[in-house]
C-alpha cells in the first residue's frame, strides 16, 4: 500500500468500521505490524503464557484469538488488507466485512490492559449472565463460571466462535436477567461461510 493511498484512506469521511483478519499460523504479530507500520488502526490482544522447556520456563506474549488481528477499515481497503503478506481472509458477511462494534473491542481491550488474568477460553454461548460492579472492568457484561476457588467472567467473540476468560473477584459482580441476547458480533466461519449464533 503506498503512502498516497493511506492518506487517502485516512482523510476518507467514510465511516470506518472494526473487521476481523484471518492471518497464516503464527503470522498474527507480523500482520499487526505492517498494518501499524501503513498508518492503519490495528488491535492484537495479546495474553501472558508460561511455556516450559526442558531446562527453563519462559514467559510469552501470545496472542488471545490465534489466527486474528481485528483491523479499523472500510471498503476500500479490502484489496490492500488481502494483499498484505501473512494475511489468509478477511471474515465475511453477506459478501462484505463482518463488522465488529466499537464496544466489543473496547470491552476486549480493558480486559488486556487490566492488571487481571486472561487467557483463552472454550467458546460459550450462554450461561449465568453477570455485570461487573467495580474495579478496572466496571460496566462489562459476560458469562460467569467457576472453576475451583476462583471466578472468571467469559467473553466470546461469536464472529471468531472463541471465547476468552478473565479472573474476576465474586464481591464485584452482579448478575443478570438470565437471557439471550443478538450477538455483537455478526457470527460466521472464516472457511465455511455464515451461520449465525447468539452472545451470552
Amino acid at each position: 500500500m503506498s503512502m498516497t493511498e493511506v492518506n487517502a484512506f485516512q482523510s476518507s469521511q467514510v465511516p470506518r468500521e472494526w473487521w476481523a483478519i484471518y492471518t497464516r499460523h503464527q503470522h498474527e504479530k507480523s500482520v499487526a505490524e505492517k498494518f501499524s507500520t501503513h498508518g492503519l488502526e490495528v488491535f492484537l490482544p495479546l495474553y501472558k503464557a508460561i511455556r516450559q522447556w526442558k531446562d527453563r520456563q519462559k514467559q510469552l506474549s501470545l496472542p488471545l484469538f490465534p489466527c486474528y488481528v481485528f483491523l479499523r477499515g472500510e471498503s476500500q481497503l479490502r484489496v490492500h488488507v488481502l494483499a498484505t503478506p501473512g494475511v489468509h481472509s478477511i471474515v465475511m458477511s453477506a459478501d462484505r466485512p463482518a463488522a465488529i462494534p466499537d464496544t466489543d473491542i473496547e470491552a476486549i481491550r480493558r480486559v488486556v490492559d487490566s492488571p487481571l488474568k486472561v487467557e483463552p477460553h472454550p467458546f460459550l454461548r450462554r450461561g449465568d449472565c453477570v455485570r461487573i460492579k467495580s474495579g478496572p472492568l466496571a460496566g462489562i457484561e459476560g458469562i460467569l463460571i467457576r472453576r475451583k476457588n476462583s471466578y472468571r467472567l467469559i467473553l466470546s467473540a461469536a464472529v471468531l466462535q472463541k471465547s476468552i476468560a478473565v479472573e474476576v473477584d465474586a464481591f464485584c459482580i452482579e448478575p443478570l436477567a438470565r437471557r439471550l441476547r443478538e450477538a455483537h458480533f455478526s457470527s460466521v466461519r472464516p472457511r465455511s461461510g455464515l451461520q449465525e449464533y447468539p452472545l451470552l
